[in-house]
C-alpha cells in the first residue's frame, strides 16, 4: 500500500450505518473518514421489524449506487441497544419494531465477502470523536451522548475497551443521585434518569415550568408549548429559571459522575455531543463546577471536558472506523467478523 494504510486495513472506503430511532443514516466513508455519498430517510414510525429493514436496505442501495456500484471494503454499523455483541442481533428500545434481529447478517447478505461490523450507536460516536474529532491525540478519553439518553464509550490506552459483552464505557448507568428518580433500566438515580433530555423536561414540568416563555425553539421543533429538551433550552437561555435549575440539575449530575469516572480510569479528556450538549455553558458552566468539586485528586485535574467536534456526521464516522480503523476499534473477540 502507497497511501499509509497500515498493513491489514482497507485502502478503499466502507459502507457506514446508522441506525436510529428517527432516521437512518448511511455513506460511503473514505480511510481518512470522509463522508460521501451519504442518504437519510426517516424511520418508518411504528414499524415493524422488515417494514424497517425494507427501508434500510433501500437506503444502502442508493449510497452503494452512488458510489458506482463498487463494492465497499467493508460494513460497520452503529444501532442502539441493547444487543448481542459481537454478533449484531439488536433490540433497540427506541424501536420497538426491532427485537433480537438479527441486523449483521442482514448487512453481510448485502455486501457479502467483507467484514460486516455492528456496535452500540454510543460507542460508535465516541469512536468518531477519538479517530477524527475533539478526542483525536489522546490515550485515554471517554466520548459521551447526551440527548434522548445518556451512553458512551470509553478508551484506554489508544484502543476502545468493550468489556465482557460489549457495554464497557456505558456512563449512562452509572449511579449520581442514590434514591433518586427511576431510570429505564430498573434501577434509581443513574445518569441518564437525571440528565437525559425527556427526564430534565419531566422534571422542569414538576417543578412547574410552562413551556414556551422564551418564544418558539429554533428549527423544526417550534410548537411553544412542547415539553422537549430542545424548547426547555430555549426557556433556560430567555432566562426561565425553572429551566435554568434543570440545566444545573443535569450538569452536576454529568459533573459528578465524570468525576467518578476520572479517579477509576484516569481519562485525559471526556467529549460531550447529542442534542442537549447544544445548550452550552447553561450545561457546561454546572458541569465544570461539579467537576472541580469532586474530581479532587491531582491527577484528576487535568481532565478536559469539551464538546465534541464532529456534529451530525460522528455516528457515520466512527461506525466506519470498526472497519477502517480496526487495530483500535474492533477487539480480537470479533475479528472474523
Amino acid at each position: 500500500m502507497t497511501d499509509g494504510t497500515p498493513p491489514g486495513l482497507p485502502d478503499g472506503p466502507v459502507l457506514a450505518v446508522d441506525v436510529g430511532g428517527t432516521k437512518l443514516a448511511a455513506a460511503l466513508v473514505t480511510p481518512a473518514g470522509r463522508v460521501g455519498a451519504a442518504e437519510w430517510t426517516a424511520t418508518p414510525p411504528g414499524g415493524g421489524a422488515e417494514e424497517i429493514w425494507t427501508a434500510l436496505a433501500a437506503l444502502v442501495a442508493r449510497v452503494l449506487g452512488r458510489g458506482g456500484g463498487v463494492a465497499p471494503a467493508g460494513v460497520g454499523a452503529g444501532c442502539g441497544g441493547p444487543m448481542a455483541w459481537p454478533a449484531g442481533v439488536v433490540s433497540p428500545l427506541n424501536m420497538p419494531g426491532w427485537r433480537d434481529f438479527p441486523l449483521r447478517e442482514r448487512l453481510a447478505g448485502l455486501c457479502p465477502g467483507v467484514p460486516v461490523r455492528v456496535h452500540n450507536d454510543a460507542v460508535c460516536l465516541a469512536v468518531a470523536e477519538h479517530w477524527r474529532g475533539a478526542g483525536r491525540g489522546s490515550a485515554h478519553m471517554l466520548g459521551m451522548v447526551v440527548s434522548t439518553g445518556v451512553g458512551g464509550g470509553l478508551i484506554l490506552g489508544g484502543r476502545l475497551v468493550d468489556g465482557g459483552t460489549g457495554n464497557a464505557g456505558h456512563i449512562g448507568h452509572m449511579v449520581v443521585e442514590p434514591g433518586g428518580p427511576p431510570c429505564g433500566c430498573g434501577g434509581h438515580g443513574c445518569l441518564e434518569a437525571v440528565a437525559r433530555g425527556p427526564g430534565l423536561a419531566g422534571w422542569a414540568l414538576e417543578q412547574g415550568w410552562t413551556p414556551g416563555a422564551g418564544g418558539p425553539p429554533p428549527g423544526r421543533y417550534a410548537e411553544a408549548d412542547a415539553a422537549t429538551g430542545r424548547r426547555l433550552a430555549a426557556d433556560a437561555a430567555a432566562g426561565d429559571e425553572i429551566a435554568r435549575a434543570a440545566f444545573a440539575r443535569a450538569g452536576r449530575a454529568l459533573g459528578v459522575a465524570i468525576a467518578s469516572a476520572t479517579h477509576l480510569c484516569d481519562l485525559d479528556v471526556v467529549t460531550i455531543g447529542g442534542g442537549l450538549s447544544q445548550a452550552g455553558d447553561l450545561l457546561f458552566g454546572p458541569l465544570r463546577a461539579a467537576l472541580a468539586d469532586h474530581a479532587r485528586m491531582d491527577f484528576a485535574r487535568r481532565l478536559r471536558v469539551v464538546p465534541a467536534a464532529l456534529g451530525q456526521d460522528a455516528g457515520l464516522i466512527g461506525a466506519a472506523a470498526l472497519v477502517l480503523a480496526a487495530d483500535r476499534y474492533w477487539t480480537a473477540t470479533g475479528r472474523d467478523l
